[in-house]
């Protein structure tokens, strides 16, 4: 089997760059006290908005929850094992799917005059839609928060209705993930656990 080493050349980022997104990155589950600033959370989305999405829909949505108002408002809809890091989670954003992303096709898709009218007849049709793509936005955002020389601990441990209802009652915006950004605190990381290798997960036709 060839070594991590030589398929690292084989990429051009550099192997620092890519141990920073990936193989040294790590889901954190306790945070420092260390501010996350308004500017890096909008460093981190100015990167990954380039990222690809289906017919350029960009449908993510982020609710960037910091203050204490915020969190209480926030922590009674995660799940008890989520609570108390979110709760000491300098900031936590809420990613979520814009059901109505048909609305800016005018702007994002430009070329195709008729676009905004293709989805405009299915609200079913655009949630699939634009969870699909979002959740894609969801990995990027990740690995943006990661190249910010943050940590991000993503749950999925939440109730969903709960959020909508409390933070997007007035929009068509469905909660999917949510992320704590920060540095890592004390003893933050589980064990690592086993990647599955390329022959277990690649097959060539």
């Amino acid at each position: 089997m060839t070594s991590t080493a030589s398929l690292a050349d084989a990429l051009n980022l550099p192997q620092d760059v890519q141990d920073l997104l990936f193989r040294e990155a790590r889901t954190a589950n306790t945070f420092s006290d260390e501010p996350v600033s308004d500017e890096q959370i909008q460093a981190i989305y100015d990167l990954v908005k380039w990222a690809p999405t289906s017919m350029n829909t960009q449908p993510l949505r982020a609710l960037v929850v910091r203050t204490p108002e915020g969190k209480e408002r926030l922590l009674p809809h995660m799940s008890e094992g989520n609570r108390a890091k979110t709760g000491t989670a300098p900031v936590t954003v809420v990613l979520a799917a814009d059901t109505d992303f048909h609305e800016n096709l005018p702007k994002t898709f430009p070329h195709k005059p008729d676009a905004k009218d293709m989805f405009a007849g299915s609200e079913e049709a655009r949630e699939g839609f634009a969870r699909l793509n979002s959740l894609l936005q969801v990995g990027y955002f990740i690995i943006g928060i990661r190249a910010a020389g943050l940590a991000a601990g993503p749950m999925t441990g939440f109730d969903a209705a709960g959020i909508d209802k409390e933070f997007f009652a007035d929009r068509k915006w469905k909660s999917l993930v949510v992320v704590n950004v920060g540095k890592p605190g004390e003893n933050p990381w589980f064990d690592r656990l086993p990647r599955l290798d390329y022959d277990e997960v690649v097959e060539t036709a």
